[in-house]
């Protein structure tokens, strides 16, 4: 298993507010991680969390619960 930045496949994710300035893009394509960054400093940090984390973040965020 690769957990390599260079081979995430990131998309603006469906949870972002829309906006140009408050994107967040996720890359889902690493198997076992969830790679999270934001789209305005793409060379930024990257926060990696598990895909059962990014599921209850985004459930809380559809929730409004967070």
């Amino acid at each position: 298993m690769t957990s390599s930045p260079s081979v995430a496949e990131w998309r603006i994710s469906s949870h972002s507010g829309g906006g140009n300035s408050t994107c967040v893009e996720v890359a889902l394509n690493v198997p076992g991680v969830v790679r999270i960054r934001d789209s305005v400093d793409p060379d930024g940090p990257v926060l990696v969390v598990s895909p059962s984390a990014w599921r209850v973040l985004t459930s809380r965020i559809k929730n409004d619960d967070v």
